[in-house]
């Protein structure tokens, strides 16, 4: 768990694959005026302890659960990607932990997708790198964001994530679908989709028109995946006028 400060109602940060709970520290800063913000190493990530096994929805959800229920009162819960999946699932499946959940740039169905593409992705990279200056120049406009994403070994830069269990968990995702969960998620919902999402067209319009607890979805003129990076002020002035009604603030 890692505290990134502030009183008052819980806010729950998760992160997509790959990532870690400090990826979120451009936006947890702000958000802090709202809440005590909180973040989630999920299993396989950043310090996490858990390692080596084949974890799957449950698995990353019940730790979310178990620490929501230690704060004593529902959070609202701010997700990208996996991380917002899995605020979907925790919604439905305990709805008491859950007031207000932000979803940006998440599938609800990916079936028939393979890991093909990802096992390409992650074996095109230049691991280990020999520099942080390395790593941020080759992801670019992503690059702080990434470098949030690997730790320095004695031979350069390395995924601290493992890139098995990566490709373990996605393929969970191109088996099933989770529009039953979203169906029964009854808080509020804001789906924030980018420009150029790399999720199927059209589904993120429909999460907060199908769940029982409405919601409003909006997408970001010239995003990418990491919405929340590449057009903050547009994702910040969303994510605040929805904090603003569900917290009343």
């Amino acid at each position: 768990m890692v505290e990134f400060g502030g009183d008052g109602p819980p806010i729950l940060v998760l992160h997509a694959l790959m990532g870690r709970a400090s990826t979120w520290w451009p936006v947890a800063r702000w958000l802090t005026a709202y809440g005590r913000v909180v973040g989630l190493d999920a299993r396989a990530h950043g310090r996490n302890p858990h390692r080596g096994g084949q974890w799957r929805t449950p698995d990353f959800v019940g730790d979310a659960a178990e620490l929501v229920a230690g704060f004593g009162e529902p959070a609202v819960v701010v997700g990208h990607s996996m991380g917002a999946l899995h605020g979907i699932v925790l919604a439905a499946e305990h709805p008491d932990l859950v007031r207000g959940l932000v979803v940006e740039d998440v599938g609800v169905d990916l079936r028939g997708r393979t890991v093909d593409g990802w096992r390409e992705l992650f074996e095109a990279w230049p691991v280990p790198f020999p520099s942080l200056a390395h790593v941020r120049e080759f992801f670019g406009p992503a690059g702080a964001y990434f470098a949030e994403c690997v730790e320095e070994r004695a031979d350069g830069y390395h995924l601290i994530a493992d890139v098995d269990e990566l490709l373990e968990i996605a393929a969970e995702w191109g088996r099933r679908d989770y529009w039953e969960f979203v169906e029964r998620v009854r808080c509020p919902v804001l789906a924030i989709e980018a420009e150029h999402t790399v999720m199927p067209p059209g589904q993120q319009a429909e999460i907060p028109a199908r769940a029982p607890g409405g919601g409003k979805h909006l997408i970001v003129p010239g995003s990418g995946h990491l919405v929340h990076d590449s057009a903050p002020d547009v994702y910040r002035g969303a994510v605040e006028a929805f904090l603003s009604d569900v917290l009343g603030r």
